[in-house]
């Protein structure tokens, strides 16, 4: 883990491992990587929007879908740079792309917050 760690400061040293594959296979991950970073920035700006445009929301259900939010674009960000690396990687020593469960796990995490949204807003039209 700490070595990965290392790798995201000083991606110089992946050069250092295996052969370079492809450019195209390589931005193509680096494209991916965007990707996450921008779905992170769609993540935490709907935490901060659902805060500061939902005052009718009580304050722990407010907190709550704000945290919930932030946390997954906290958490994709991080994901992120750590699949990028991963992939990286496993392209120079000529390996399998690394499989993952977040992209599922982020998934059910929105479609839950999604979920308690739609609950609250069909809560306000029926009281």
């Amino acid at each position: 883990m700490r070595e990965s760690l290392r790798h995201w400061f000083a991606p110089e040293r992946l050069a250092e491992e295996g052969e370079t594959p492809d450019y195209r296979f390589s931005l193509a991950n680096e494209r991916t990587f965007l990707a996450w970073l921008r779905t992170a920035l769609a993540l935490i700006g709907g935490g901060f929007a659902v805060d500061q445009f939902l005052p009718g929301l009580r304050w722990g259900w407010r907190v709550g879908l704000s945290v919930a939010l932030l946390g997954c674009g906290v958490l994709c960000a991080l994901r992120a740079v750590h699949h990028w690396m991963r992939c990286e990687r496993a392209m120079r020593r000529g390996e399998d792309l690394p499989v993952s469960r977040f992209p599922a796990t982020l998934s059910l995490a929105v479609a839950v917050v999604a979920v308690a949204m739609v609950v609250m807003v069909l809560g306000r039209w029926a009281g």
